[in-house]
């Protein structure tokens, strides 16, 4: 597990990064507009966002609550996967070590059961 708590925090170090440089450099207007004038822009972007929906559903599944699920969510769409970098680190770090909680969140204990 702690191998994977490394990989989160480096992918949020990297969006950080990513994420300022785009800000502090880029326009974000102009450069979307232009990356939407690619074909391959276009691919970029919904290959982009299926992976947000995608990790949106297992957010879904594993949190207790709708509300906090929504949160997550919306926070997903407008940081992508800054946000999921962030979810990830709280997963792994509230499941102490049992990979099981890990991926099945506050649903564990029901799916155990109906699985005896």
């Amino acid at each position: 597990m702690q191998t994977a708590k490394v990989i989160a925090w480096l992918g949020l170090l990297a969006m950080i990064a990513v994420l300022t440089n785009g800000f502090v450099n880029g326009s974000f207007s102009e450069d979307g507009a232009r990356l939407l004038n690619n074909p391959w822009g276009i691919v970029s972007v919904v290959d982009l966002y299926v992976g947000f929906i995608l990790f949106s559903m297992w957010i879904a599944f594993r949190e207790k609550s709708t509300a906090s699920a929504v949160i997550w969510i919306i926070l997903m769409m407008v940081f992508g996967f800054l946000t999921a970098s962030v979810y990830i680190l709280l997963a792994l770090y509230r499941s102490n070590g049992d990979w099981l909680e890990l991926f099945l969140g506050a649903r564990k204990s029901a799916l155990l059961q109906e699985a005896r």
